[in-house]
């Protein structure tokens, strides 16, 4: 099936303290979106400052600025403007040099966010980029002459720059152009202004909410309906469609059932799945993710699918239905970075390539930037993605108290050893005394199981008991 005959569907649950729109393609969530500004977690990709230089630095080539966060944005030497085609940071900054900046990469795990001095202003046709000169179309857009006229329209309204005309351009009239370029020039005079006339670390434009971002960026002739459960937020972003795109407003409509909408439509239950490693296949085979904070491994596994041809066939076909559900999950999760694709061995080289070209071929939908290597003599796919915000896992949940983030905790056997070993160090060979053990349930039961040997290399008797409030690793050695 092509990507153009997909059904798509977007679904937005607007809460007072957080905002989430899923993108539904054939019934199956592939994008999911979420802001929570009243708990002080908000989108930033896309809003500008005024910041103030704290550091330069030669030796890397960068720069950092504080823009009014706790930790200073990171600036480096290819976003930073130059009259002249300077290449020494040191001559192109200095410190307390007050500059306008915009996010271009939130702050992911201990970087702090990436900021850019060549801004840009999107709007739902064209990208207004006031810091440069270049006008271009975009490279979807394959029809020669109606590139021709794109660019002949833009550079007929003068604009104050450089300008990317965007594929939704295609066959739009030059009112409608005209019309955004006039918008967006205010915008950006607006800006202007209030970066003469604000504090440093001052946000001087805010890009638009969530739901607004999403009917100007994603709802096309693809989209057959935008369902949207707050009545406040179903009319703002209608009057914002019928501005922006008439034809499309019809398809923003208002969710009143009395079922949650997410859960109506299955979202909430493919949520909870994200933080799973696992990820069954049609089939009966299986994919396992392993995100890392610079590097995402995944594992192809036949599991129960045996197939009814020859080994390679059924390597084959799990390995494309694994290609099509890592190309969804990557997008799903928000996946960015390195990643590395363990495919299950192919011996033909023609099924090694029928596998890559279906990954190529089925990432084409994704919005961000992705490049995809040929597969390696070991069957691995190393590709990478567009990272500008933290994957979703990251979001969602945080690093186990226990186990320290690392997935794995004590074993029985070695927290058995391991008390034993404190026993002895407490105790230090006297046998006088009382001893209790207040362990976990599953640990205790384990101990028990072993207490008459414990009790002999100990040379006392031991009293065992179960908590279940404890925590795997946590225990208590009591000598009264």
């Amino acid at each position: 099936m092509e990507v153009c005959d997909v059904k798509k569907e977007i679904i937005a649950n607007c809460a007072q303290e957080e905002t989430r729109v899923a993108l539904l393609e054939d019934g199956r969530m592939t994008e999911l979106f979420i802001d929570r500004p009243a708990l002080g977690i908000s989108k930033l990709v896309g809003n500008i400052y005024k910041g103030r230089v704290e550091n330069v630095l030669p030796g890397i080539s960068s720069a950092f600025v504080n823009v009014g966060f706790e930790k200073n944005a990171y600036l480096y030497i290819t976003d930073v403007l130059s009259e002249n085609n300077e290449r020494n940071i040191e001559k192109m900054l200095r410190k307390g040099d007050q500059i306008m900046v915009q996010v271009a990469k939130e702050a992911i795990g201990t970087k702090g966010m990436k900021v850019t001095m060549d801004i840009s202003l999107p709007g739902r046709f064209l990208i207004l980029m006031p810091k440069s000169e270049h006008i271009g179309v975009s490279k979807q857009l394959m029809n020669k002459p109606e590139r021709e006229r794109l660019r002949k329209i833009v550079e007929s309204l003068n604009p104050p720059g450089g300008v990317i005309v965007r594929t939704e351009a295609e066959n739009v009239s030059d009112r409608e152009l005209a019309r955004e370029m006039k918008y967006l020039m205010r915008v950006w005079d607006e800006t202007q202004k209030k970066f003469e006339a604000s504090p440093t670390g001052t946000l001087i434009h805010r890009e638009v909410g969530l739901t607004f971002q999403v009917a100007r960026d994603i709802m096309n002739e693809q989209v057959d309906i935008y369902l949207i459960d707050s009545r406040d937020e179903y009319l703002d972003v209608k009057r914002y469609m019928e501005m922006l795109v008439p034809e499309y407003a019809d398809r923003i409509q208002h969710y009143t059932g009395r079922t949650p909408v997410f859960e109506a439509f299955g979202v909430e239950q493919e949520i909870a799945k994200l933080r799973h490693q696992r990820v069954d296949l049609p089939s009966g085979g299986y994919i396992i993710i392993q995100e890392a904070e610079s590097l995402c491994a995944i594992d192809v596994n036949t599991g129960k699918f045996t197939g009814d041809k020859s080994q390679e066939e059924t390597v084959t076909a799990t390995n494309l239905e694994a290609a099509t559900e890592v190309a969804r999950q990557l997008r799903l999760r928000n996946i960015g970075g390195i990643i590395v694709i363990d495919f299950i061995d192919m011996r033909r080289r023609r099924n090694q390539h029928k596998v890559v070209d279906h990954l190529l071929k089925i990432t084409r939908s994704d919005r961000a930037k992705i490049k995809i290597l040929p597969i390696t003599r070991l069957g691995l796919v190393e590709m990478t993605r567009e990272r500008r915000r933290e994957s979703l896992l990251s979001l969602l949940s945080e690093p186990c108290a226990e186990c320290d983030g690392s997935g794995w905790v004590l074993s029985r056997e070695s927290t058995y050893l391991k008390l034993e070993k404190e026993i002895k160090n407490m105790t230090q060979g006297r046998t006088d005394g009382r001893l209790r053990l207040l362990l976990p349930p599953a640990v205790a039961d384990f101990v028990r199981q072993r207490q008459e040997r414990l009790e002999k290399n100990l040379r006392r008797s031991i009293e065992i008991q179960s908590d279940p409030t404890l925590a795997w690793q946590d225990y208590r050695i009591t000598l009264e």
